[in-house]
């Protein structure tokens, strides 16, 4: 008989060790050794098939079909945008976000609207079929009347992934949804669920129920608390797309964002606000990060931000304080605080905004996190503008890179950008001035080039 032994597995990067250690020595994060009982391997073979079963023969590349892959089509246009247009056949979705943020909601509303033309199954393993039914009638209230339940959605509150396959041999759906994979478990393993040992066995598993069977699986992962999908890193390598729902919990609008998609553009992202019906999609986002902002207020600046291929126009919000302390805070909201850093040195040592005794507290309106430089100056022309107390031209949007001597540098898809500033009514752009020939510039907005940081406030602020 095999006898039990503790094996401790990072929960990183699922390095393994049989003794105990305050740091990973691969991936180097502390307190991430945990340990687990495991039993040891039988020497016993196992009959049953693994893997991707019925495509080990190797295939001239010549003779495989090159056509796109067929698309189940989606009727929520923001998640459909966000995947790549559709939901791919045998595809792994992996969806994570904090508690309460809107996860399962979303996701039975995709069921739903999928269940109108084709068998779902809904895997449940943290509420009751009771508590999903609530839901599922709530989000079917309209504003006039309601909508029937689909009787193609059939749900299941199950989490032992053995009975989990069994249910889906039996139905033979198109779609597969598991919430949440932290809540299954097999019983080859005796680790608890959640484990590190789970949930990469859970996942390798339904991955090749989704490859040899053309299902597409839905993931819903728990995230920890630094905001990434808990369990080892693996897990997120063998999903094919990568979902990150993020937002504000007591704000309206949720960002729907890829971080990983074989099937579509990275970084891109839908738009949705949270109602009393569910998730209702925002077609037009920068006209909704707009609706509240109040013109010609020193400290607010327009900013022009690429989604993967969408554009979005948000509002930065700067503001300067006198500091109370020998040491000025930097607060960031929205931005990369080192960059909040950076762009404040540039403001005093090259344009002489003197920040030394100031607080300065930097917001992007409607909680969308800008990783790109493409706002720098928007940033800068925000905190300028709060500190000279003069207000931005209110037609105006401000795209542009500032490097460390003050000077502007070109970002990426600037005529989509500036489209994007026509179409919603801005007349005016300030963009770094432009040294080599390029796509010509969009004629239904006036572009004003600018060298220097200098340069852009002076044709960017109003005079008194």
């Amino acid at each position: 008989m095999a006898k039990a032994r503790t094996v401790y597995i990072c929960q990183e990067c699922g390095r393994q060790s049989t003794k105990e250690m305050g740091r990973c020595p691969q991936c180097g994060e502390y307190n991430t050794m945990v340990g687990e009982v495991v039993e040891a391997k039988s020497t016993v073979k196992k009959t049953a098939p693994r893997g991707l079963s019925g495509r080990s023969t190797p295939r001239k590349l010549s003779q495989i079909t090159g056509d796109m892959e067929e698309r189940m089509p989606l009727s929520i246009g923001e998640f459909a945008r966000v995947l790549g247009g559709g939901i791919v056949h045998g595809s792994v979705v992996l969806i994570g976000g904090d508690p309460g943020i809107g996860k399962s909601t979303l996701l039975l509303q995709a069921a739903m609207a999928l269940a109108k033309n084709k068998k779902v199954l809904y895997v449940s393993g943290e509420e009751s079929e009771h508590q999903i039914k609530m839901r599922a009638v709530r989000l079917t209230q309209g504003e006039k009347e309601s909508t029937p339940l689909p009787d193609n959605l059939l749900l299941v509150t199950e989490t032992n992934l053995e009975v989990i396959l069994d249910h889906v041999a039996s139905v033979a759906p198109p779609v597969l949804i598991v919430d949440s994979i932290q809540t299954t478990y097999t019983s080859d393993s005796d680790s608890s669920a959640g484990s590190v040992t789970q949930v990469r066995e859970c996942s390798s598993r339904l991955r090749e129920l989704a490859k040899n069977n053309g299902i597409a699986v839905f993931l819903i992962g728990h995230v920890t608390k630094e905001g990434a999908i808990a369990g080892p890193r693996v897990l997120e390598h063998i999903v094919d797309t990568v979902l990150y729902l993020e937002g504000d919990r007591f704000g309206a609008y949720r960002l729907l964002r890829s971080v990983k998609n074989r099937f579509g553009a990275t970084a891109e992202v839908g738009v949705f606000e949270m109602q009393e019906r569910g998730m209702v999609e925002v077609s037009n986002p920068s006209e909704a990060f707009l609706a509240e902002r109040m013109v010609n207020a020193p400290g607010s600046a327009i900013a022009v931000t690429m989604e993967g291929t969408r554009p979005l126009l948000v509002e930065v919000q700067g503001l300067t304080s006198p500091t109370s302390f020998g040491n000025p805070r930097r607060t960031a909201n929205g931005v990369d605080f080192n960059r909040l850093l950076l762009i404040s040195a540039v403001l005093t040592r090259r344009i002489g905004v003197r920040l030394s005794d100031q607080d300065a507290f930097v917001n992007v309106i409607g909680g969308l996190k800008i990783g790109e430089p493409a706002a720098d100056l928007a940033v800068a022309v925000a905190i300028a503008s709060s500190m000279k107390d003069q207000a931005v031209k209110a037609d105006t949007v401000l795209i542009g890179e500032v490097g460390l001597s003050g000077e502007l540098r070109q970002v990426s898809q600037m005529p989509a950008r500036l489209h994007e500033a026509a179409k919603l009514g801005f007349k005016t752009a300030i963009v770094p001035k432009r040294l080599r020939k390029g796509e010509p510039w969009p004629k239904e907005i006036q572009i004003i080039e600018a060298r220097t940081l200098s340069q852009a406030l002076d044709k960017a602020l109003l005079k008194e």
